[in-house]
């Protein structure tokens, strides 16, 4: 798991380091530009046209370095720097005087007229501007970036796309930011790199290690994390060889109507395909036969009405139960969700039309059981909490209403969020486009109720189980490419899925 820390405490990361390793400012910069320039021998042959254009903060200081260090391989950039009235930061001025000293000058650029002509084979590093901004590029940056992206050429971004805030964006006006290919991060993830509006911005990010201090890395706190293979490992219960299907839970999935079947069996497969010893089906009656044919490892328990859900079934037996995956928004849906949320004692997951019955019906939020799981989209979202400008906004209300009602809730995206009762929020790093499909939803919620028929925590569950989801459809993607993925895809894979996570 990688923690995600705002712009100030990057900062003080830095400083932390530069005092306690102790080791010089510019050392650390010569460190982050050598990661740089690693990345880039990998990527780019020396016949590369590369251009560099660094600003007049310590950001430039990271492109001047990387000139100089790509110069010294063999590799030949142009290398332009923006001229500044209140003169270079002063690692920045280090590094213009090493490149001077192997008789290297940068091109200056004070007017338009000295912006080059850039093809569209070229390679473009942005070392304009880092972390620090806090309002919009304006005059000639702002023309300067305009340019940039106009070229059409591959852009490298280093720490961040310049022009995008590091943090909150709200008020980030969204002109003249630089439209990177790839973003080179330092050590950490930019909370503005998991909004999916920011991913035009970003283009594939990576994260270079530079060696800032492990200790103030593992002491200071943030309530944002990402979350990856490692973590997930450590989460996934090992079994017993002697284990008996009783031990793995017995589940009820409630789901399903006329015309809408297909959901269910989704959401049951996937549940089964993730280890539930057990799994019963609350169906209308004329459901039955689907579920019976479609996954006859299930078994099935008939609402009263032959359509839709309108009666929850005993719910003793159960130690997990997730509704939702299309029953609809009737008035005997609604009634029968209501009864489901005043009898269950222990926590749901709740998808699909059952969020959006407590859209509806908003004073019924404060009868969740606490630890539920809540799966929405956006969109479902927006109509449970209100409408939100921004995925920033959304990700406010979305810890904000974990706190409140002592819930879970899984923000479903391109890095589906996870937000807990104690505020804090965790980030998905599997996952591919090919999973924006129908169905996919579906298969989330049966893997998170197979998860808590098998004693995960709530929290646990819901990190782990988005995960896995996300993970098996990587697997699928490769197999298949992102195109051709449905969503039983998905479930076929999480077997390999979890092989990978026990390997």
């Amino acid at each position: 798991m990688m923690k995600i820390l705002s712009t100030p405490q990057i900062r003080e990361a830095d400083a932390y380091t530069i005092k306690n390793e102790p080791v010089s400012s510019i050392n650390l910069m010569e460190r982050a530009a050598n990661s740089i320039a690693d990345w880039f021998r990998k990527k780019y042959s020396k016949d590369e046209n590369i251009f560099i254009f660094s600003g007049p903060g310590n950001n430039g200081g990271d492109g001047l370095a990387l000139g100089r260090l790509l110069s010294e391989k063999g590799f030949k950039p142009r290398i332009f720097l923006m001229k500044s009235k209140s003169g270079y930061s002063s690692d920045t001025s280090i590094n213009l005087e090493r490149l001077r000293s192997m008789n290297i000058e940068p091109e200056i650029i004070t007017s338009r007229e000295d912006f080059p002509a850039i093809d569209v084979s070229s390679v473009i590093t942005d070392a304009l501007f880092g972390t620090g901004l806090s309002s919009p590029i304006r005059g000639l940056p702002a023309e300067l970036v305009d340019h940039l992206n106009e070229s059409q050429g591959e852009i490298v971004s280093i720490d961040i796309p310049s022009g995008l805030f590091g943090d909150d964006n709200r008020e980030n006006s969204g002109n003249s930011i630089i439209r990177a290919t790839y973003t080179l991060s330092f050590q950490f993830p930019k909370l503005a790199f998991m909004f999916a509006e920011n991913e035009k911005y970003t283009g594939t990010w990576k994260i270079l290690p530079i060696g800032l201090h492990k200790g103030f890395i593992n002491e200071v706190k943030t309530p944002y994390h990402l979350v990856d293979h490692d973590l997930v490992k450590t989460l996934i219960k090992k079994r017993s060889r002697v284990a008996h299907k009783g031990n793995f839970g017995h589940c009820l999935l409630i789901s399903g109507s006329y015309g809408k079947m297909g959901a269910a069996v989704l959401a049951a497969t996937s549940c089964l395909r993730t280890g539930a010893g057990l799994l019963t089906v609350h169906v209308p009656v004329k459901g039955c036969e689907i579920i019976q044919t479609g996954i006859p490892e299930a078994m099935v328990n008939l609402d009263i009405s032959g359509t839709s859900f309108s009666k929850i079934p005993l719910l003793d037996n159960y130690n997990a139960i997730a509704a939702g995956p299309a029953i609809g928004t009737l008035p005997e849906s609604q009634n029968a969700l209501q009864n489901l949320l005043k009898s269950a004692n222990l926590p749901l997951v709740l998808d699909a039309d059952a969020i959006n019955i407590l859209a509806l019906n908003k004073k019924w939020l404060g009868l969740i059981p606490e630890n539920s799981i809540l799966t929405p989209h956006p969109g479902e979202f927006d109509r449970l909490s209100g409408q939100h400008k921004n995925s920033h906004d959304r990700l406010i209300s979305q810890i904000e209403m974990a706190k409140k009602f002592k819930i879970i809730i899984i923000l479903k995206g391109a890095n589906t969020s996870v937000a807990t009762p104690e505020g804090l929020c965790f980030f998905n790093s599997s996952g591919n486009s090919g999973m924006a499909t129908a169905g996919s939803g579906d298969v989330l919620t049966g893997i998170l109720l197979s998860l808590l028929g098998q004693r995960y925590r709530s929290a646990d569950a819901a990190v782990a189980g988005v995960y896995l989801h996300g993970l098996a459809g990587d697997i699928a993607s490769e197999a298949m490419s992102p195109e051709a993925m449905i969503a039983g895809d998905i479930t076929m894979n999480i077997g390999k899925a979890f092989k990978i996570l026990k390997s």
